[in-house]
Parts: C-alpha cells; structure tokens; sequence
C-alpha cells in the first residue's frame, strides 16, 4: 500500500479534494508557517508513517516541504533522515532489517505551461540495514541525519537541472541547444542530461566575478574563457530573443522564396487544422472555462507560492466535472445514438486536442518565419558568423566535459523506447500521426504561439 502525506492545511474542509485525500488514508504534515505561534508537533503523524513502513508500505515524501517554482532545489526537510533513523531503532534488535529510500528528481521544461514536457528520473534506491548503519540507531548524533539529508539532496539535484540562477539555466538550454540541434533524435532524458552537463561546465564562470580573474595562470584562463563563453551565449540569445526566432533558423539560412513557399505551406495547413478542430474545441470551451474560473478565485485565498499544489488538484477535479457534465449531455442530447457518442464524443475531444496542437505549432513556425523574413540580411549573415563561432567554442567545451563529439549521429545509435525517442524518418513520420500524443522536435515547445525560451527575472524569486 502507498501512504500519501500532505500539509495539514487540506484536511477538513467539506469540498471534493480534501474528502479524496483523507479517504485515500493521506497522513497530514503540520508545517511550522501554517502556525500562528510557529510550534508544531508531527509526532502522531511520524508514528503512522513509521508503523506503515514497518508493515511493508511504502510512504511518498516530499522533502522540499512545498511546491515551487525557483531554478535551484531548496534545502531538504530532514523528515525523511529522521523517519529513517526512527524506523530502524525501532528494529534495533534485528539486524538485518532494512528499510530503502528511493528518490525521485523531477524536471520541468516549463511548468507553468500547458502541454509542456516532464520528465521524471528515479534513483537507484538507498537501503539502510540494521547492523550497517549505527549511526542512525537511536541516541543519534543530528549531525548524521543532516549528513543523510545532504547525501539525498545532492542525489536529487544529481538529476534535475538545479541551477542558483534562471539566466545560468537559459544559458545551459542554448549551449546544449547550439551542441544538439534542432532535428537530432533524442529522448527527453538525453537532452535533459545535455543540458545538466553545460549547466554544471558553466557553473563556475556564475559564481566568479571577471575584475576578480586574473590570466596568470592556466585556470585563471579558463576562467576567463567561461565567462566570455557565457556572456556571448547569452548575447546572442537575447538576440534571438528580440527577433523572435530560433537557434536553427541560423543555423541553417534560407532563401526569402523558401521562407514564403514555407509560410504559405504553414498558414494553409494551421487554418486546416483549426477548422477541423473547431467543433470539438466548443465541447471543450465549458472545461476550461470552468477551470479557469475556479483556479482564478481560487488564487485569491492565499499566496501563489503556496498554492501550487491546490491549483493543480483544482484544475484536475474541475476539469474532470466539467468534462463528465460535457459528456453526459452530448450522450444525452443524442439520445437515439447513445451507445455510439458515449465513444466517439471522448474520443473527438482528444483528437481535438491533437489538431489543436499541430495547428499551434504550425502558426508557430508561420509566425517565426514571418519574422525571419522581417530582419534583414545583414544581421542574419552576422548572427551567423557569431553562431559559427559559438557552434565551435561549445563543441570544444563539450569535448571537456566528455560530451558525445558527434551528437547526431550518437543519440541516434544510443538508447531504445523511452519517451521521445525517434528511430528512422518512418517513426517520426508515424509519431506526428501519433493519437497518442504529437512529435516534438523541440523539447522547449509549449502549447503557445511563441517560442518560450525566457524565465522570471532572478531578483523576482
């Protein structure tokens, strides 16, 4: 069985959510801000947790204590340690009995986005016996269970893209993009992975100041030579930025009668997708006017901060009325027919959904290409030059920190079915027509009619 925890402030209230958690046998965590006086007392709920683990449950925690959107990892919670050291003195007597952590780092591409990617990696899992570890058998010294708690942080960290700033991250997402380009076959993972390894390369030339380097010695160079790399690859995104296009519409210039044989061909098949899902699209405009509706006032009860995880269980339940009511009405109004709408009608909304999509992804590549068509050669022929020179110091960074040399032809070979993966021109083909869910090319795409490569400002977090 899977015990779920949650912070104390869901339970009891008399709507549909906080009656699911509690009758889903969610133990409630007292959270020292919800606290007028800021003491609290977990006890009763850690004992739970503790006689479940010891009956073979396993318990879901989440050791950042509460949803946010910051480009680092926050400082773990040491509950898990503290959960851990208290369910093996509890068994002191048996020594080989073991108790197993698994962590889980989790990877948005933009969470604030709808139909945006996620990717989730889990960790090889952390067993603490009895007889191996007496360092956490009670009395326990806490500086072992801050060491436990760090040990997993940096496990976490290990697999998401942790970064002290959203600048350092948008940075790392063009190195990794200039490094594997538009169109190279790769899994969500692989380029997470990418984009994690320029991150942690380029780590260093954030936190030195350049009037603070010096070039007398070899690794003031490199240094130095971070630091210029950076800041390049941030100008030249800004400018991608401000035209309003992407990396690979340089990478790969193109003539002005392809850009408008391509517009055209974009235009015509995004009205023909629109007209095509426009009906199923009026079934779905109750849903999401009701969830957008009940997420905005929602929003009005307390800090967006600490309401992430409301809002999205908001979204859930509301949509998923809001789409039952939808459902039983078109059953209803086609009442002669019932047995056949009570299929079809589920199955249109979501391939609604699908045409919605290629018809915003193609209005998308019509829009960055009108505004392709819009700069002029000069600067694109510089903006080139300046990628080529970048294309070359990335390769170069990549080869140091023991990236593939040849990406396009690597990840291709490398790897089977996990997410994303693309295997021959025949699969990506029949991926497109995928009802499943539409091929992505780009993993930074989102369900909007630009190309959202920006973050909040760092001074907003």
């Amino acid at each position: 069985m899977l015990r779920l925890t949650a912070k104390a402030t869901q339970f009891g209230h008399k709507t549909f959510t906080s009656w699911l958690i509690e009758s889903a046998g969610t133990v409630p965590i007292k959270r020292r801000k919800d606290s007028q006086d800021g003491s609290i007392d977990n006890s009763e709920a850690m004992l739970k947790l503790v006689e479940a683990l010891e009956m073979g449950d396993a318990v879901c925690l989440f050791p950042e204590g509460m949803s946010r959107y910051h480009p680092t990892i926050a400082p773990l919670k040491t509950g898990v340690a503290r959960l851990v050291s208290d369910v093996l003195s509890r068994n002191c007597d048996s020594p080989d009995f073991e108790i197993s952590v698994l962590t889980c780092s989790v990877t948005y591409m933009h969470r604030q986005h709808f139909r945006s990617d996620v990717l989730v990696t889990f960790h090889e899992p952390m067993v603490f016996r009895v007889k191996d570890h007496p360092e956490l058998i009670a009395p326990v010294d806490y500086n072992n269970i801050r060491q436990l708690t760090a040990k997993m942080h940096d496990v976490i960290s290990s697999g998401t893209i942790d970064s002290p700033t959203w600048d350092l991250i948008r940075t790392a997402k063009l190195a990794a993009r200039i490094y594997a380009p538009l169109g190279t076959r790769m899994s969500l993972g692989d380029h997470v992975r990418a984009i994690r390894s320029f991150l942690d390369a380029l780590r260093p030339a954030d936190t030195h100041a350049p009037e603070h380097v010096t070039s007398s010695d070899e690794d003031d160079d490199d240094i130095h030579e971070l630091i210029r790399l950076r800041n390049d690859l941030k100008a030249y995104q800004d400018q991608l930025s401000h035209f309003g296009i992407k990396d690979d519409r340089i990478r790969r210039p193109l003539p002005r009668h392809t850009i408008l044989s391509r517009m055209l061909i974009r235009f015509v098949w995004s009205i023909a997708l629109l007209s095509l899902s426009f009906p199923g699209l009026l079934l779905w405009l109750p849903i999401f006017a009701t969830t957008f509706y009940a997420v905005h006032n929602f929003k009005k009860t307390g800090p967006i901060f600490d309401t992430w995880d409301e809002i999205a269980q908001y979204k859930l339940i509301h949509g998923l009325f809001s789409g039952l009511l939808v459902w039983l009405a078109a059953v209803i109004f086609t009442w002669p027919i019932a047995s056949f709408t009570a299929v079809l009608v589920p199955a249109f909304m979501w391939m609604t959904l699908r045409w919605f999509e290629d018809a915003v992804s193609a209005f998308r590549a019509f829009a960055a290409l009108w505004r392709l068509l819009r700069v002029g050669k000069p600067t694109l022929r510089s903006m080139h030059d300046k990628r080529q020179d970048l294309h070359s110091r990335v390769m170069n960074l990549a080869h140091v920190i023991g990236l593939p040399e040849d990406p396009e032809s690597y990840f291709v070979e490398a790897g089977g079915s996990e997410k994303g993966r693309v295997n021959g021109s025949w699969d990506s083909t029949k991926r497109y027509f995928s009802i499943r869910r539409r091929r992505k090319r780009d993993w930074n795409e989102t369900l909007r009619l630009y190309d959202k490569v920006d973050y909040p400002d760092d001074d907003e977090n």
